[in-house]
């Protein structure tokens, strides 16, 4: 068993779904296969440096760690949806990006042993 901090936590998922097994594994599979995108697709904002879209994938990917319980994140996500889309502390995305992707795969790992 992994000895590392749990990052999800399924609290709001199972009040959403009503402890439906079903939907619940549903939503888990939809969040698996959108945080890898948005990752990839953060980076390539970034680079191309459109910084307004990448504050709106930060807002939208939001939605989806919040699901999840990653509220950390989630705030931290907040703050760089806000930056981004006024192009503030522009040489620290990278870093945030990665951070994110880091935080998502683990978050993955953690739901596929559950």
């Amino acid at each position: 068993m992994n000895k590392n901090p749990q990052i999800v936590n399924l609290t709001y998922l199972k009040d959403m779904s009503g402890g439906n097994k079903e939907i619940m594994k549903e939503m888990i599979n939809i969040f698996i296969s959108q945080v890898s995108e948005f990752a990839e697709e953060m980076k390539d904002l970034n680079n191309n440096k459109e910084y307004f879209k990448l504050g709106n994938l930060a807002h939208k990917a939001k939605s989806s760690i919040s699901i999840m319980g990653m509220e950390n994140l989630a705030k931290e996500l907040k703050v760089f949806e806000l930056q981004a889309k006024k192009e503030k502390g522009i040489d620290k995305y990278e870093e945030f990006i990665d951070h994110f992707k880091q935080l998502c795969d683990l978050a993955i790992e953690e739901l596929k042993e559950m």
